[in-house]
């Protein structure tokens, strides 16, 4: 249960779970000590389970155990869910939602039960720590503002649901003691992640994993045939946009409520089932849907800018791992730079929980560790390492010139996976736990995608590139170290690496520096030098359907039951 007294809390744990892609965060003296997501330890993918892994792995980094935490930070709170009961009421006076509004009422108190039950649990976990709660929405924007490190920033969050907020731009100020306020909030049933994962559901995929694919569909379409559609069903006004409840009806905090609705499904076509094959109408709809999705992501940046007059943008929730819309806002210059977290959903918002909480309780120290950091899990160097488990692996240790070797095993062709430091934050593969290859080698997509991922055939794969040498192939014009953001490409790139392009003409790219991963900066000079390109293909170390490996026996199964050709694990060669 929350306690409102204000005192200095220097252990701080930040929780997200019971819900998906559990995590946590843990703040020691204002210390970001680590974060790590409880699917990359337990090898259950978005899994909505207590994060114990994870819990038990910061605290044994900390040198600390449970009756140490001063604070338990948790990432929604209760009584927000309960404000929307009486207002989902006012559905009842349109017939067009009228069936809804008791549902609604009901799904809503129900989880605002459930997350006061939660919250007793945490209680339970930890007795000596006082447990809160964070608005949802509160800790994404810290999560994004605080890992940006500026001094302020415009911080805008769009996601599907966090209590009863679907949409929020704030201010964010105070880089050594991070601090957001909301200025303008738009509130469900309008929500742009409401109506991406009802399409992404609607065409076959896993909603809340698979939003990612259909992007990737969508270049393919011809948004054209459903614009109309969309731009009803998602009608944006001055100070945001609101969903059409004919397209899309109320959510229902229930399942047996379906997202799309008769009328949609009668203009576009019906739902697809994931063994179905593709057709036009298909990539129609994505198109469509990624259209109107850019069109008001960039509204809402524009926003952003009139209200707070800032020239950064720090962009946080489930819809920023949208990167051709956050490349979209890039590219038209409506800021002056834009940022967005490596963790932007759900789960990084222990991070930001743990943050809300650290500030609140009058912290003695500023914080730290939190800014320009993504290598945040756990690391295995040091290890033995024993393959007694795969009798088809092979192992030797390599001397000190790994980034060459690896460079020249890229180089002849070789798709190798990269197992090395503390394992990433959020989504993407970033140099840590990756799956590596040179652009250059012919029939390099359509090998990684039928025998190495084993996904759609029309999954594009990310290049990255030397800071230093981006402008020479992409135009996005700044850094993007989290592989957040597609950029349209140079006329060298369309040349030389158009295995890194996608149909839609943009490459979601991540820039290196040595700062920020020395081992990878040095691979790609070194590949440089042997091609004359210092690009990769990188993509994470997973196959469909399983999380980023965590762990080294993750990262070896990967290689055993993939079309994996080797891979560097701390300082190890391992082949088949």
């Amino acid at each position: 249960m929350t306690v409102s007294r204000r005192h200095a809390a220097q252990v701080v744990l930040g929780l997200c779970s019971f819900t998906h892609d559990s995590s946590a965060a843990l703040v020691v003296h204002g210390r970001l000590i680590g974060f790590v997501e409880e699917e990359r330890l337990s090898q259950r993918k978005h899994t909505h389970e207590y994060p114990h892994h994870a819990i038990d792995w910061l605290l044994r980094e900390a040198g600390l155990d449970a009756h140490n935490v001063d604070v338990v930070a948790y990432n929604f709170q209760p009584h927000r869910y309960l404000a929307e009961s009486p207002a989902a009421l006012r559905l009842a006076l349109s017939a067009s939602t009228r069936e809804r509004a008791l549902p609604r009422t009901r799904g809503f108190a129900k989880v605002a039960l459930r997350t006061r039950d939660r919250l007793r649990y945490l209680g339970e976990r930890f007795p000596a720590a006082r447990v809160t709660s964070v608005q949802h929405h509160r800790a994404h924007q810290l999560t994004a503002f605080a890992a940006s490190g500026w001094d302020e920033a415009a911080v805008l969050v769009v996601d599907s649901l966090g209590e009863r907020q679907t949409t929020t731009l704030a201010r964010g100020h105070a880089k050594a003691n991070p601090r957001t306020q909301t200025l303008e909030s738009i509130s469900d049933p309008d929500s742009l992640g409401y109506v991406y994962g009802a399409v992404t559901e609607h065409l076959g995929w896993r909603r809340g994993d698979e939003e990612g694919t259909v992007m990737a569909l969508a270049a393919l379409g011809d948004p054209a045939r459903f614009r109309k559609l969309f731009a009803r069903a998602v009608r944006t006004t001055p100070t945001g946009f609101v969903v059409d409840p004919l397209c899309f009806p109320p959510r229902v905090l229930t399942s047996g409520y379906p997202r799309t609705s008769r009328y949609f499904i009668q203009e576009t076509c019906p739902q697809r089932h994931p063994s179905e094959p593709l057709e036009d109408v298909h990539q129609d709809l994505a198109a469509a849907l990624q259209e109107r999705t850019e069109q008001v992501m960039l509204h809402l940046a524009r926003r952003a800018r009139r209200v707070t007059g800032l020239q950064r943008l720090c962009v946080g929730g489930g819809v920023a791992t949208n990167c051709v819309a956050i490349g979209r806002i890039v590219e038209e210059g409506v800021f002056d730079e834009v940022f967005v977290p490596p963790a932007p959903g759900d789960a990084g918002t222990a991070i930001g929980a743990a943050v809300a909480a650290y500030a609140d309780g009058m912290p003695g120290q500023p914080l730290s560790g939190v800014a320009r950091n993504c290598y945040l899990g756990p690391s295995y160097a040091g290890q033995e390492l024993e393959l007694s488990s795969w009798p088809g692996l092979r192992q030797k240790s390599l001397g000190t010139d790994r980034a060459e070797f690896l460079a020249d095993q890229l180089a002849q062709g070789l798709i190798v996976g990269l197992f090395q430091g503390g394992v990433e934050a959020g989504p993407r593969a970033l140099g840590n736990r990756s799956i590596l290859a040179s652009p250059l080698a012919p029939g390099v997509v359509d090998r990684l995608n039928a025998t190495v991922k084993f996904r759609e055939p029309f999954r594009p794969f990310a290049p990255m590139v030397l800071s230093e040498h981006a402008g020479e192939y992409f135009t996005l014009g700044q850094e993007a170290p989290y592989m957040s953001m597609a950029s349209g490409v140079t006329d060298r790139t369309r040349q030389l690496i158009p295995a890194v392009v996608h149909a839609n003409g943009t490459s979601r790219l991540q820039t290196v520096t040595h700062n920020q991963n020395p081992f990878m900066y040095e691979v790609l000079r070194a590949f440089g030098r042997r091609t004359g390109v210092p690009v990769l293909i990188n993509t994470s170390l997973n196959v469909k359907g399983k999380p980023i490996c965590g762990t080294p026996n993750m990262a070896l199964d990967c290689l055993a039951n993939s079309g994996l050709d080797a891979m560097l694990l701390e300082g190890r060669w391992i082949t088949k």
